[in-house]
């Protein structure tokens, strides 16, 4: 409490569109704080962790919403408040993110991280919501959304038998990371760029092969004054 100008979270807007993520943080960091329990009903908090617990959830409040409570003293009654305000938000959350769920799809993502950081977003909200996602809820919903086109590589993960969603996702990271890297390795080089091994031995043989000198024209090499002349037109004209 010492640095009071410092907001620990997002605040509460008055429209109460955060109210779910804000109740939580609220909650996690008055029990940190040692004053969980000023927010419980029939508490036997002192005075003054109850002032303290007042001055955290107000600075944590838009302006709109603190001056409408500004005259409560008793954080629990102003949660209570709060709670019974914004409370039917889940309500009107809850089918969009049901929808968000029923539509994700492995298949749409470029790559794992992205699709991880989703599904542990809408899993995040279905819990703020009261609803429980499980591993194997996790685990199905990947299986289930593999491209058509790698419906044996979704059996070759089936029949590994994960248990826990974290491990399945590290083996798809790594195995996307290899994939990755075959890539680059074939864009640097492409097939037929390269010539192979035995393209260079018979280019080597044949070029060993023209530079032989004839040994019909040796003796013409030969002679005397003309050899010159005589080498210059075989070797252009001949």
């Amino acid at each position: 409490m010492s640095n009071i100008s410092k907001r620990e979270f997002v605040v509460l807007d008055i429209s109460g569109k955060t109210y779910m993520s804000w109740a939580l943080d609220a909650e996690i960091h008055l029990d940190a704080m040692g004053m969980a329990d000023t927010i419980k009903n029939e508490n036997q908090a002192s005075n003054q962790d109850r002032a303290k617990a007042m001055i955290f959830l107000h600075h944590h409040h838009d302006e709109g919403l603190k001056m409408e409570y500004l005259t409560i003293k008793d954080p629990l009654i102003l949660w209570n408040n709060l709670k019974e305000r914004y409370d039917h938000l889940k309500m009107v959350v809850l089918p969009q993110i049901h929808y968000e769920w029923t539509h994700l799809r492995l298949q749409d993502f470029k790559n794992m991280n992205d699709y991880n950081s989703e599904i542990f977003k809408i899993k995040s909200q279905l819990n703020l919501c009261g609803e429980n996602i499980t591993d194997h809820d996790m685990l199905e919903k990947i299986f289930s959304t593999f491209s058509a086109l790698s419906m044996l590589l979704q059996q070759q993960y089936r029949e590994m038998k994960f248990k826990n969603y974290s491990k399945l996702i590290a083996h798809l990271l790594v195995a996307e990371q290899h994939n990755e890297l075959l890539m680059r390795n074939y864009e640097s080089r492409p097939p037929g760029t390269a010539p192979s091994p035995e393209v260079n031995a018979a280019h080597f043989h044949q070029t060993r092969c023209e530079r032989r000198p004839d040994p019909n024209h040796s003796h013409d090499h030969g002679r005397g004054r003309s050899r010159g002349h005589d080498r210059g037109r075989g070797r252009y004209f001949n």
